[in-house]
């Protein structure tokens, strides 16, 4: 098996199915398999892919159990020499994974890539590109919510004037779309740290891939059309905050030490209060 397309699914019945059709339409010379992985979906998500597509191998999940975990449950029964984890709102292009592939075979150097990610018109989608890591002064930066008064200040943490025409090594990519060489999988014990519920998991795994001693590698050989965030569209503001901050933590307790990590204990509180105060006017 050359390629496993892992997706996870959480009420996404509204585009599933084009990007169903669109990764069999994007692997016509290399074999594949693809799981969607359901998170409790309560719309017809599980209904489409078992009537649609039952090529699909399906895993139902009675609740949401995040992004991480869900796909490390695939990734331990798949089969593929790569590991594609795409987001239920992507869309693939005719031929673009088997040209995806073969350029992973040509860079054996390269341990995890993304392509260029544009939205539905065909233009870079900037909210998709790699950023650097994160550093303690961008996320309290985040929490507090500053860039609605100061709009370039996380500039160079959101990688302003990124050239995404250009191949080039990065610190981090989207987890919209990540092709994984399995021995790093396998290195690893898993694809995603599983202390991730949801965020956070896509920059841990960059980091962890560097830490092995692989590149993570952003390459334009082919494009893809990412709708970003229709499932957290359908979160509050409050909720968003409250698991995108607890990751932060995470993260920052895994990679740093207490003396900078507590910073975000302390000021998380802050961030969470101004999301409730949000959802509440805005009601």
């Amino acid at each position: 098996m050359n390629l496993s397309v892992i997706t996870v699914t959480w009420n996404s019945a509204k585009l599933i199915g084009e990007q169903i059709e669109s990764v069999k339409n994007g692997c016509r010379d290399i074999s594949f398999e693809q799981f969607v992985v359901d998170n409790g979906s309560t719309d017809d998500t599980v209904k489409i892919v078992k009537e649609k597509y039952p090529w699909v191998k399906l895993i139902e999940n009675k609740q949401n159990l995040g992004f991480g975990a869900p796909n490390n449950m695939a990734a331990k029964i798949s089969n593929g020499e790569f590991l594609l984890f795409l987001n239920p709102d992507m869309r693939v292009e005719a031929g673009s994974l088997d040209k995806m592939v073969s350029w992973m075979r040509a860079h054996s150097q390269v341990g995890l890539a993304s392509c260029k990610l544009i939205d539905e018109n065909g233009k870079l989608n900037a909210d998709a590109q790699p950023r650097h890591f994160p550093q303690l002064f961008d996320q309290l930066v985040i929490i507090l919510k500053l860039p609605h008064l100061f709009p370039s200040i996380l500039d160079r943490y959101m990688f302003k004037g990124f050239d995404a025409d250009k191949e080039q090594e990065v610190d981090s990519v989207r987890g919209s779309f990540m092709i994984m060489r399995r021995e790093v999988f396998e290195k690893l014990g898993f694809a995603f740290d599983p202390r991730y519920f949801i965020w956070f998991e896509d920059v841990d795994i960059c980091r962890e891939v560097q830490r092995l001693g692989y590149k993570v590698v952003h390459t334009p050989i082919i494009s893809c059309v990412d709708y970003i965030g229709q499932s957290f569209k359908q979160r509050t503001t409050l909720w968003k905050q409250k698991n995108f901050t607890k990751s932060m933590l995470v993260y920052f307790q895994k990679w740093t030490p207490v003396y900078v990590w507590i910073w975000i204990a302390i000021f998380r509180p802050i961030g969470i209060a101004m999301a409730w105060i949000n959802d509440r006017v805005n009601k």
